[in-house]
């Protein structure tokens, strides 16, 4: 669905009146532009960097809305504020419904954006076949949400198992929000029905506590991989659960030992697909809960508790298994001078600068 006719215009006056203010303020192109429209008429790679600018400055919508250098009328200035609440980042464009494209948020929680295009539907700027990965701006405008005009989108292809576990995120993002439709996302935290009662604790050192629970799962993954998996998850699922251990209060003295240690190897899992079946190892969650002695529930519960705690999402270079690393096309794919650029393909001299920024995780150039 595209916005209307009568809005879209209002839009891309308002939108490149204030991308015209923070190149003014800010100087991001050095051409001598003098009105909303010449910046209009940019070449996309330009326009790019004075979003992204507005992105890290934020604060320049308040100093537009302030100033008013446009004379624009109160609603319209209305419209313009309630861009702070916009939300960059990458987004799957997930499915298309009747009424709008759900994008969902690359990070966790996962969130379910129903995003209007512009001039023009999505299928013609970023394919018909869903999903696809991109980068944008999504921005609140008259109650809906719309994106801001650029948008790029990776050459990356996703099989079954990818495919299934974006369904999975888009089923849970639709338990904690539904489909948002406006921004910012409406508070829909509901008390519990039924306080739960007190329990008697006995006393113990929290720190003993952690440390005997981080013995009792690592030795369960460890055993698991040993039989089911390899070295390499073991070695990243131990790193997951001493992260979680070193939590004050660590979650780990929480619950069942065999949840958690199925949790930790379903989240690792899902950043490096193992249940997609065109990977090696393959194996299904479900598999995972039966193996670990746990229930399918318990483990999905303990999986959304960890990657709420931790923030792991697909492609997540941080839980990456090392032999995979290098066909990680996030760890590699960065944002040059407003083009998308993979890193793996580009003079040894710029991958030296991103290294050294910490953007990627060592030189492509000098790996053996």
């Amino acid at each position: 669905m595209l916005l209307d006719r009568h809005d879209l215009a209002l839009f891309f006056r308002l939108h490149r009146t204030l991308m015209f203010y923070v190149n003014q303020r800010l100087n991001v192109v050095a051409d001598d532009l003098a009105t909303p429209e010449e910046f209009a008429s940019l070449p996309p790679e330009a326009r790019l960097k004075v979003r992204d600018t507005l992105v890290a400055h934020m604060d320049l919508i308040d100093s537009f809305t302030s100033e008013n250098p446009a004379q624009l009328p109160e609603d319209e200035l209305d419209i313009v504020r309630s861009w702070r609440h916009l939300v960059a980042g990458k987004f799957y464009a997930f499915r298309e419904l009747k009424k709008h494209t759900v994008f969902l948020s690359s990070t966790d929680p996962v969130t379910a954006y129903g995003v209007l295009a512009l001039s023009q539907p999505f299928e013609e700027l970023i394919g018909p076949y869903l999903p696809v990965m991109t980068q944008t701006v999504l921005l609140p405008f008259k109650g809906k949400i719309v994106y801001d005009g650029l948008i790029s989108r990776f050459s990356i292809s996703f099989g079954s198992g990818i495919k299934r576990m974006l369904s999975e995120s888009f089923a849970l993002a639709k338990q904690r929000h539904g489909i948002v439709t406006s921004l910012p996302i409406p508070a829909t935290a509901k008390p519990p029905a039924k306080s739960p009662r007190a329990k008697t604790r006995v006393a113990t050192n929290p720190k003993e506590a952690s440390a005997a629970a981080l013995a009792t799962i690592t030795g369960l993954i460890d055993q698991f991989c040993h039989e089911h998996l390899n070295e390499e998850y073991a070695s990243v699922c131990r790193k997951l659960a001493e992260k979680l251990a070193r939590k004050r209060p660590s979650p780990l003295i929480q619950g069942n030992p065999n949840a958690w240690a199925s949790g930790i190897v379903r989240a690792v899992g899902g950043a490096n697909f193992l249940h997609d079946k065109s990977q090696t190892p393959y194996m299904r969650a479900s598999d995972i809960d039966h193996y670990l002695g746990t229930s399918t529930s318990a483990g999905t519960a303990k999986v959304a508790a960890i990657r709420k705690l931790v923030r792991i999402g697909h492609f997540d270079h941080e839980w990456t298994l090392p032999s995979r690393m290098d066909d990680n096309p996030l760890v590699w794919m960065l944002n040059v001078n407003g083009f998308m650029m993979d890193l793996r393909r580009a003079p040894r001299e710029v991958q030296q600068v991103a290294f050294e920024k910490g953007l990627i995780p060592y030189v492509p150039a000098d790996r053996a």
